[in-house]
């Protein structure tokens, strides 16, 4: 009699055992479907959620109320992660002011789907390698952009000017620095 019952407790403690382990299979299933739906659509570093640390250069564009045309250029261009690998790069940030000097239509136009290799080129020829400030930027002739063309560059009473862009703010990031520029970077056609 005394085995039976410490058979039925046996037993008893491995049925609440794997009903619980279920239990748990269940809610990391649930938490592992989620997740895997969430990084369908948020994929690579830029979606990484990071407040402690120096923000990289898409987070203060994303930050900046003045360059929300260029955060969905970005965008539209997929071009996000390029924007927060460890770098360095040196980001041209035009305004949105700067992109409402543009002929009308253009904006609208560069952000259509079928566009979105113009606009990656255009995004492109405003970020170069390294981490150049304003000083240093203005003892170039040239800078090589990451779109494998050049942008000349000019001192004119003392202003740094890039591609006809001036730079009128500096803001350091942790993979680079993003100057703001009062017009935006037009590629020379090839």
């Amino acid at each position: 009699m005394k085995n039976l019952f410490n058979l039925i407790k046996i037993l008893t403690i491995l049925v609440v055992f794997v009903f619980f382990s279920c239990q748990g299979d269940k809610k990391s299933e649930e938490s592992q479907s989620k997740s895997e739906s969430t990084s369908e659509s948020n994929k690579g570093q830029a979606f990484i959620e990071d407040e402690s640390t120096t923000p990289n250069v898409l987070k203060i564009a994303i930050g900046s109320k003045d360059h929300s045309t260029l955060v969905a250029a970005v965008q539209a261009a997929q071009l996000e992660n390029v924007l927060v690998n460890a770098g360095p790069l040196t980001v041209f940030a035009p305004t949105n002011e700067a992109f409402d000097k543009l002929p009308a239509g253009t904006v609208e136009g560069l952000l259509k789907p079928e566009s979105k290799e113009a606009l990656a080129n255009i995004i492109k020829y405003h970020a170069t390698p390294g981490n150049l400030s304003k000083e240093m930027i203005g003892k170039f002739k040239k800078l090589g952009q990451a779109n494998n063309q050049d942008v000349q560059v000019e001192v004119k009473d003392g202003e740094v000017f890039v591609g006809g862009a001036k730079i009128i703010a500096s803001v350091p990031a942790s993979n680079g620095i993003v100057h703001v520029v009062d017009n935006v970077l037009l590629p020379p056609s090839k």
